[in-house]
């Protein structure tokens, strides 16, 4: 069985690859490692090989993986800079210990969400970096804010004290047809960019969190700028 530093570094080859053939600078493109379900002593192992940032589904299991390696972290010779993502679906009465640990949230789909995020992030810690989670193709089974909507949302978010909006994120529903799902994650970043050239943005939005280890090559053809990664890297899941 490869090691997650020979499985990370397949990842990064295939992310450069990708850039190239879209004629992308590699440095563009932002990989998000998927730790869930997987233990401290994978990301540790993970960290070792040079990844830094990390992205959690579960509000729970994130927060003691990210005390772990902070205890992990301290004791290092030189602390490395871990980042924190969660990108699970995320409830009201979940969204304090989020905001206390996380660095960015992708999953904010609803005002609600955001305001509570912006209320119960601690003064002391950099604001929490946000993109709004869009259903970008209608799957009945997806969260996200309607396309239509994203702007109304995108708008009231901003104004929000310790959040900072940094883009959009896109889960759409899988397909085995590579032009279709080229065509979805296309309307993903075209919809950023009418965000973009509304106007009414304090600033631009510059992240497009879009594409897993089945499509992440779709997606960066397509203009994503973070590939969320966790099967290609960790392995398969003992759970959804």
């Amino acid at each position: 069985m490869a090691s997650i530093a020979t499985q990370l570094e397949q990842v990064r080859k295939r992310i450069d690859k990708a850039c190239e053939s879209a004629g992308r600078d590699p440095r563009s493109v932002t990989l998000l490692a998927v730790s869930k379900t997987f233990g401290p002593e994978a990301v540790i192992a993970a960290v070792q090989a040079g990844q830094l940032a990390f992205g959690e589904n579960y509000v729970q299991e994130g927060v003691a993986k990210i005390a772990a390696l902070a205890d992990w972290a301290a004791a290092q010779p030189v602390p490395p800079a871990l980042q924190w993502h969660c990108i699970g679906p995320l409830q009201s009465n979940k969204s304090r210990p989020v905001a206390e640990h996380f660095d960015w949230v992708h999953s904010v789909d609803r005002l609600k969400i955001a305001q509570r995020l912006s209320e119960q992030r601690p003064p002391e810690l950099a604001p929490l970096q946000v993109c709004l989670q869009v259903n970008i193709d209608g799957g009945p089974n997806k969260s996200g804010v309607a396309p239509a909507e994203a702007l109304a949302l995108a708008l009231a978010v901003q104004d929000l004290p310790g959040l900072v909006l940094r883009g959009l994120m896109t889960l759409p529903e899988p397909s085995e047809d590579a032009a279709q799902m080229l065509a979805v994650h296309r309307q993903a970043r075209e919809l950023l960019d009418r965000l973009n050239a509304s106007g009414r943005l304090y600033r631009p939005l510059d992240t497009l969190s879009m594409g897993m280890s089945a499509d992440l090559d779709l997606a960066v053809a397509a203009g994503s700028t973070m590939v969320r990664v966790g099967t290609a890297i960790f392995g398969d899941r003992t759970r959804a």
